[in-house]
């Protein structure tokens, strides 16, 4: 991944936590499991290698289906998914903290 979210940064760039990226930057939003492992920037493979651990925990619910296909959300009631997201909030707060504080840094040298 190009970009690496604050997330990854933190836990690692794993095949598990690039899936609940995934589904924490789009949350709210629902996708097939190929979706999913596009996204993640993963094989299906390693996501169907994974798959049962996500829902064991209960990271995601099925929003819709239609055929065979199930289309699953990050499921935000869940207890673990809200300490992730407070985790991905509260290092957003301290990328901007230190982001502010470079600026401030850089601003007293120019003077």
């Amino acid at each position: 991944m190009e970009n690496q979210s604050l997330l990854l940064g933190l836990t690692g760039d794993m095949p598990l936590f690039r899936i609940i990226d995934f589904l924490v930057e789009n949350k709210g939003l629902d996708f097939s499991k190929k979706d999913i492992a596009e996204g993640a920037g993963l094989s299906r493979a390693s996501l169907f290698n994974h798959w049962p651990r996500i829902e064991r925990f209960g990271l995601v619910k099925i929003t819709r289906s239609f055929g065979k296909t199930r289309l699953y959300s990050l499921n935000t009631d869940n207890p673990l998914t809200k300490k992730i997201l407070e985790l991905e909030a509260t290092l957003i707060r301290q990328a901007m903290t230190v982001a502010a504080e470079q600026r401030k840094e850089k601003a007293i040298a120019r003077v």
